[in-house]
């Protein structure tokens, strides 16, 4: 079977309720626009109501490239589907007692010999994995391949969240977003070919344990960690309770030695600001200034020296490191050589919140090198109810930043309004807040709303968008994230995004004009 064909461009796999096929709407396109994710922006959210189609903006159409229900080529116990594990022998849909939902996550596209892969690690069910999809692989019973499933120490695999390629290593690398001394980052190594060398997961204790998420290289070999704990609840909130990390290898080629450091700011002052003041205090007035438009702060590394568990944040902490509340992903801005790297705040996610901050923020650290031992640091975009939760983030030109929503279904509810994906224009520095352009209104599928309503407990609900990804998928330290100027849909640029939970659809996007 042709699945790009037989799924359609424009269809959903509707995998809960009867196998109802969901259309995915997008508004007609025109010939002459160029840029499909500007064009005639989506007015407004999906409503938190019922089973929602996903809505595009004029320009984009969307095909799947892989589903929950597809079955792996090579199954190993429970692991055994693409968004499923089997291990309870539950069914894979709608049922009191179904199988646990893997969720796949952020998404990574590499080409070998001349094959064209997306990997991704599993973030949900009794334990992670890697997988990865074949997009030139016609048959669906081949399309999905198990990459990793057991760890090289024999210990217990912890759920992935993040990944990306370091090709100086030549290793995938996953972040499990646990607190200590569950969370960290582990890789996998890879050939020529794009096959795991031997399957196994490889701790990487240097980069220490935390709740990491976002994870990403730069062109000196060192690697960036966002971290994504939730403070301590405060009166009117949560407190800032996570952390920037930067990995300096002792030699790039090899993750088992170097340096790990965590990002401090320093008020207008001049004075750090560190957890125990932030922690005394959620409603500090450097929070409500962090979060205004013009406003910019010194920054500078400090050294982390994780204790007995391993542990990065308290490490952190004790350093004197900021913290922030929730940071998720980050990504260097392309034509910068490293020097910005920008990330996202997720926020409390609760429309009662009323500390500064509550809604969230995407962050840019301008250095003058991605080693440099100080930098600034400025927001590029403020969040509020409407765009709030902020997650992954991409560039999709060298001043177009793709950022997309993670508000969970307390939020979804509170403000009637499901998650939406947001083009942002990062080029106009400032006082004034930039335009974010909706260029994704996420719909709720029917597995995923059978999962609000009636969850056995291990599922989640509604959709989370996930996984925003554009790569040309060059392996070499060429086509690391920020190296080169992104070109969405052409010269073999292409972009992906997960539409997590439910049935797990992860979407390839398409130019309107090219895919009709």
């Amino acid at each position: 079977m042709n699945l790009h064909k037989k799924i359609g461009a424009s269809g959903a796999i509707g995998l809960g309720l009867g196998l109802a096929v969901l259309a995915s709407a997008t508004l007609p396109a025109t010939a002459s626009d160029s840029d499909g994710f500007a064009r005639d922006s989506v007015a407004a959210n999906s409503a938190a109501f019922g089973i929602q189609n996903n809505v595009l903006a004029r320009g984009l159409t969307e095909s799947p490239v892989a589903y929950g229900q597809l079955p792996l080529a090579n199954p190993h116990g429970g692991v055994s589907h693409y968004g499923f594990n089997t291990a309870n022998g539950g069914p894979l849909t709608q049922d009191p007692h179904e199988a646990f939902k893997t969720e796949p996550d952020k998404n990574v596209y590499l080409v070998f010999g001349g094959v064209h892969y997306l990997y991704q690690g599993h973030e949900g069910g009794p334990q992670g994995y890697v997988t990865r999809v074949n997009l030139d692989e016609k048959d669906p019973a081949k399309r999905v391949t198990l990459i990793a499933d057991a760890r090289s120490d024999g210990a217990a695999v912890p759920n992935f969240d993040g990944i990306t390629w370091d090709p100086f290593t030549k290793q995938l690398l996953l972040t499990a977003e646990s607190a200590a001394p569950k969370g960290g980052v582990f890789a996998v190594g890879l050939d020529a070919k794009g096959d795991p060398l031997d399957g196994k997961l490889i701790p990487l204790p240097a980069l220490g344990s935390g709740g990491y998420e976002g994870v990403q290289n730069d062109s000196a070999g060192n690697v960036w960690l966002v971290e994504d704990i939730g403070g301590a609840k405060a009166s009117g909130g949560k407190v800032p309770n996570s952390y920037i990390y930067r990995f300096t290898p002792t030699t790039p080629t090899d993750l088992s030695g170097g340096k790990l450091e965590a990002l401090q700011v320093s008020t207008k002052a001049g004075t750090p600001v560190t957890a125990k003041q932030l922690s005394a205090n959620p409603s500090d007035p450097f929070i409500t200034d962090l979060h205004t438009y013009g406003a910019s702060f010194s920054t500078r590394w400090v050294t982390v020296t994780p204790g007995a568990d391993n542990g990065a944040t308290a490490a952190a902490a004790a350093a004197g490191a900021t913290p922030f509340k929730r940071p998720e992903n980050g990504v260097f801005r392309p034509g910068t050589k490293f020097g910005e790297f920008y990330f996202t705040e997720t926020g409390d996610t609760d429309k009662t919140s009323t500390l500064p901050g509550a809604f969230g923020a995407v962050f840019r650290l301008s250095q003058s090198s991605p080693s440099a031992k100080t930098g600034t640091l400025s927001p590029a975009f403020l969040g509020d109810l409407t765009h709030t939760g902020l997650d992954n983030i991409q560039f999709q030109t060298p001043d177009k930043l793709l950022v997309v929503e993670d508000a969970g279904d307390t939020l979804h509810t509170q403000r009637d309004a499901l998650d939406s994906g947001y083009l942002i224009d990062v080029s106009r520095k400032g006082s004034k807040a930039p335009v974010a352009t909706r260029w994704l209104a996420e719909g709720r599928d029917a597995s995923a709303t059978y999962d609000h309503f009636t969850s056995p407990g291990y599922n989640d609900g509604d959709n989370e968008i996930t996984g925003i990804h554009v790569s040309n998928g060059d392996p070499s330290t060429s086509g690391i994230l920020g190296a080169q100027a992104p070109k969405a849909f052409t010269d073999g640029w292409r972009t992906f995004w997960t539409q997590q939970h439910g049935d797990n659809i992860t979407w390839e996007l398409h130019q309107s004009a090219q895919h009709d």
